[in-house]
């Protein structure tokens, strides 16, 4: 019936798109982790937000304070000698330890200016200046200071995201190519053989076996390798890229989106997909109750 198909359809496409995003997700935090990536980009905005690209300067010396890394001894001298890159600092740790870098004899807050007025940036020092003396003591100022963090931070943050989706998009394009996952062969089949998602029910929480397996049990693989160049491929990757897209949504909304067409299937079929005998006997029973006495 029209009405099933289009559910066990619908159902077979979201949970492989979902179990996709899972899988996407899972080789996105094991590269992150692997390369430090979040720790690179964090050390890289703070270069950029003081402009020390050469690890010789107010970076190296916020990096050398134990409140923004423990593991540091204070005498950190390059990039590599960093035993542990922080993936996040604190907003008013960062701006306690800038000031230390730059006031290394705590005093009066007015003597801070001399310290600020010797930075040799021309961009950070006027920064700086403009935070200083906007300033009624020191406690307002280390707030304007992780103020001017959390800015940076989140323009460094939008970027990593942005590098983020595009490693996404390809890694997909990686998976959708390597286990053959072309969505409109897996909508052409899923449309003729709608049973063939009949076993899709539960959502997973995790990439797992279990999941893996359910997935696989789908119309994706190879069955012929390395694909012949001609029409049928041109087909086949444009269902390789219409697949590396939907990792892009994330695996929490293909599966939102499955678990309310999985309600719908266990709602049971419409009237008007029942055969012509049952609608037929369902209204006389339902005259008969009705009609009065």
């Amino acid at each position: 019936m029209m009405g099933s198909t289009v559910v066990e359809v619908a159902i077979g496409l979201t949970f492989c798109y979902g179990t996709l995003g899972l899988i996407v997700t899972t080789l996105q935090e094991a590269l992150a982790a692997a390369f430090r990536l979040r720790a690179n980009t964090l050390l890289a905005g703070i270069k950029t937000m003081l402009n020390d690209p050469g690890f010789d300067g107010l970076a190296r010396a916020v990096y050398a304070h134990p409140l923004v890394n423990p593991h540091a001894d204070g005498s950190l001298r390059e990039e590599r000698a960093l035993p542990a890159k922080p993936s996040y600092i604190e907003p008013a740790h960062f701006a306690i330890a800038l000031v230390d870098s730059l006031w290394q004899a705590p005093g009066d807050f007015v003597q801070l200016a001399g310290a600020i007025d010797a930075i040799p940036d021309p961009q950070v020092r006027k920064v700086m200046q403009g935070l200083y003396g906007r300033a009624r003591d020191l406690q307002q100022f280390q707030d304007m200071l992780a103020g001017w963090f959390d800015n940076a931070m989140a323009r460094m943050s939008g970027a990593y995201k942005r590098s983020q989706l595009l490693i996404s998009l390809l890694l997909a394009l990686l998976v959708a190519i390597l286990f053959n996952i072309d969505s409109i062969h897996l909508f052409r089949t899923l449309w003729q053989q709608p049973t063939l998602a009949a076993h899709l029910g539960d959502i997973p929480d995790e990439l797992n076996a279990a999941a893996l397996d359910a997935m696989m049990a789908l119309p994706i693989g190879w069955t012929s390798f390395p694909p012949r160049l001609g029409l049928d491929f041109a087909l086949q990757a444009a269902g390789w890229l219409i697949t590396a897209s939907t990792a892009m949504f994330g695996a929490p909304f293909w599966f939102d989106l499955m678990q309310r067409v999985v309600r719908m299937r266990g709602t049971g079929a419409r009237p008007d997909d029942l055969p012509l005998a049952l609608r037929v006997e369902g209204r006389i029973a339902a005259s008969a109750t009705t009609a009065p006495r």
